[in-house]
């Protein structure tokens, strides 16, 4: 799409923040809605709606008091603003708040926003080449492998649980599952768990600590990267740092960065609001119970309603353009917006019709930059899932549902907590037979076929991986203690 330039147009809309008196920065003359707090917390679908109706697919925002960008809404514009390298880069070094030094020192922004060295901040042959790098290596994780050792991390956390029969599913099960997987792929020890997790809930939440915490999470990683040099193993790591695209330990820290944060994250969020949907939709968890839908269209039922990353940073304007009816400058921030650009009424289906095996979403992004982890994240999760209605088939919410409360991140959608009630006895599982440790996949054979999507189907508990027994009791025991 070639877009007119400010000056072709007839001319920009009362408050538009690409157009205001020079001298002073750009920002709108009537009130902006704040992209942060409560009001993105508490009702983000209604908040995305308002914005919507009076500003159309593409809404002045402020992502904190001063700093003003663009939230698009619409699920057209969100396609044209990923696939569109031209007029929108994904170089946050182009954005113009920072230039101007509109953007604090200690800004919340940072972690979300610096430019780094990886795949989600260059276009281009230089995206490609690092892109390259992380998919050739993902693609190394054994899916048999990773589903026993997540369906072995999810029957240790249940088997710590009390006798009351009561838990809360985000503290002790979404929010723990996930890193005891990656942990082990990428490397790091068991006890470096429970602080890597509150470094990265700190980084992503945008909290006082968010560079404070980005800083030390960085230098775990470099040194985790600088001894897979001297001595490289079956990981995530090494196989990253023996990739032909070369990367430096810089961009070896960085990308390690970029799949711990959105990997991990990602799969909390992603665990923890479809255990929402089964617990608080009496429509959708009767209709799965009666086996008409399975544990995989639940996650995409999440995916279009409240995917784990609501917004995401960002793109930023090569040149003045315009984009939605707004007229965008350059340097301006443009904000995916994920789940509203879902929810655009362009694309809904029509009421009572479900979402089952619809992967139209956008909350894997869109473009070239489109998530290159979906498939293990979707493997870890729906795993995680099957796992825990298979040995607590009778999980009930310990409170009403309009009581459970959301993490005040604008760019995360993630439950506080998620108390349930169960029976407390729970059958024993089969004793785990020996296998060996995590091992490279060995390399196909002419007659194997590429491996699809994960699906569901029917497992024995407790199948996970033995012999890592002891590595994941000594991980729960840590999250136990805290």
């Amino acid at each position: 799409m070639t877009s007119p330039t400010p000056e072709a147009a007839a001319g920009p809309p009362p408050g538009c923040p690409a157009h205001q008196p020079a001298g002073g920065p750009a920002r709108p003359a009537a009130p902006v809605t704040g992209l942060y707090g409560a009001a993105v917390a508490d009702d983000p679908h209604g908040l995305y709606a308002r914005l919507r109706a009076q500003h159309g697919p593409v809404a002045p925002i402020e992502l904190e008091p001063g700093v003003e960008a663009w939230l698009v809404l619409g699920y057209p514009e969100l396609l044209e603003l990923t696939r569109n390298e031209q007029l929108f880069s994904k170089d946050s070094r182009r954005w113009r708040v920072p230039a101007e030094g509109r953007l604090r020192a200690d800004s919340r922004l940072l972690p979300m926003t610096s430019w780094r060295p990886t795949l989600l901040n260059l276009d281009g042959a230089e995206h490609a080449r690092l892109r390259a790098a992380v998919a050739d290596t993902l693609a190394k994780v054994d899916h048999r492998q990773l589903r026993q050792a997540t369906e072995q991390a999810a029957d240790t956390l249940i088997d710590g649980w009390g006798p009351d029969g009561t838990a809360d599913l985000i503290a002790q099960y979404a929010r723990r599952l996930p890193l005891m997987v990656f942990t082990q792929l990428i490397g790091l020890p068991a006890e470096a768990g429970p602080h890597i997790v509150e470094l990265i809930s700190h980084f992503v939440d945008s909290s006082e600590k968010s560079v404070k915490a980005n800083a030390e999470f960085q230098a775990i990683l470099l040194d985790l990267v600088r001894r897979r040099r001297e001595e490289p193993a079956a990981d995530l790591t090494s196989w990253l740092l023996a990739h032909s695209a070369a990367l430096s330990d810089e961009e070896a820290v960085h990308h390690l960065v970029v799949l711990m944060v959105a990997g991990n994250e990602t799969t909390i969020n992603w665990t923890g609001n479809t255990l929402r949907l089964l617990l608080t939709d009496r429509r959708f968890r009767a209709t799965l119970t009666g086996g008409r839908l399975t544990v995989a269209d639940a996650l995409e039922e999440v995916l279009w309603r409240d995917p784990p990353t609501q917004n995401f940073p960002g793109r930023w304007a090569t040149s003045d353009t315009v984009l939605g009816g707004q007229y965008i400058s350059a340097g301006d921030m443009l904000v995916l917006g994920l789940a509203a650009a879902n929810a655009d009424p362009a694309v809904q289906q029509p009421a009572g019709e479900g979402l089952g095996g619809n992967r139209a979403h956008l909350a894997w992004g869109a473009g070239r930059h489109v998530c290159p982890a979906q498939h293990p994240a979707r493997l870890i999760v729906e795993t995680a899932v099957e796992t825990l209605l298979h040995r607590l088939p009778d999980l009930q919410l310990a409170v009403p549902g309009h009581e459970l409360a959301w993490r005040p991140s604008p760019w995360s959608r993630a439950l506080v907590a998620l108390p349930v009630l169960y029976s407390a006895f729970t059958p024993p599982r089969t004793p785990a037979v020996e296998r060996p440790a995590w091992t490279p996949p060995s390399p196909p054979s002419p007659s194997d076929s590429t491996p699809s999507a994960p699906t569901s189907t029917p497992r024995t508990p407790g199948s996970g991986r033995p012999g890592l027994r002891s590595w994941w009791s000594s991980l729960a025991g840590w999250w136990s203690g805290r």
